[in-house]
């Protein structure tokens, strides 16, 4: 089984961040919802509170084989706030370990280098922030051991695609099928 864990900032966009969480529990995967603050009540951009797994204090990083990051605003700055995960990004990165965002989010991973030379997407008006990356507008791209994904209504793809490099392309067929969900693209 593959661990995961899904990083909760004041004013994420909760669509982004809990229909992962769903899928990726569907498929078996331990995927963790983890507050960057010391608090585990977490409220979203659109005023709805969710209480996370854990704080970030209480994330064993190693155990994890992905991290992933929600967009939404102010949330995605408030990821960035966050100085532990930002180094903890930076040594996923530098290992070659799976990293994912959506929506806003991959303007994190855009600003930090880690998309030149990659296809990424991203939410409209951020590609500014993908340095170095072929911005496509797609709903997903998955280049190494990254994955973006456009945003809101992306997240059913995103969490797919999360499913599919954690457990294989056999496992997403199956939680689509399970949630009568019609992938639009192969590659994903």
């Amino acid at each position: 089984m593959s661990n995961a864990a899904i990083f909760l900032a004041e004013g994420f966009e909760m669509i982004e961040a809990l229909t992962v969480v769903d899928l990726c529990r569907r498929a078996g995967i331990g995927l963790t919802t983890v507050s960057v603050t010391d608090h585990k009540r977490v409220v979203s951009s659109h005023k709805v509170p969710v209480e996370a797994d854990l704080t970030i204090g209480q994330l064993d990083f190693d155990g994890q084989d992905m991290l992933i990051l929600p967009g939404g605003m102010p949330g995605t700055s408030n990821l960035e706030a966050c100085d532990i995960l930002m180094g903890k990004l930076d040594e996923f990165h530098e290992a070659g370990r799976y990293l994912s965002a959506i929506c806003a989010a991959p303007r994190i991973f855009g600003k930090k280098g880690f998309l030149r030379g990659r296809r990424a997407t991203c939410f409209p008006g951020v590609e500014g922030f993908l340095e170095g990356a072929q911005a496509t507008g797609g709903k997903v791209e998955v280049a190494d051991h990254l994955i973006t994904s456009r945003g809101m209504g992306t997240a059913m793809d995103f969490g797919l695609a999360i499913i599919e490099r954690l457990e294989g392309k056999e496992k997403a067929e199956e939680i689509a099928a399970q949630v009568t969900y019609e992938r639009f693209s192969d590659h994903v």
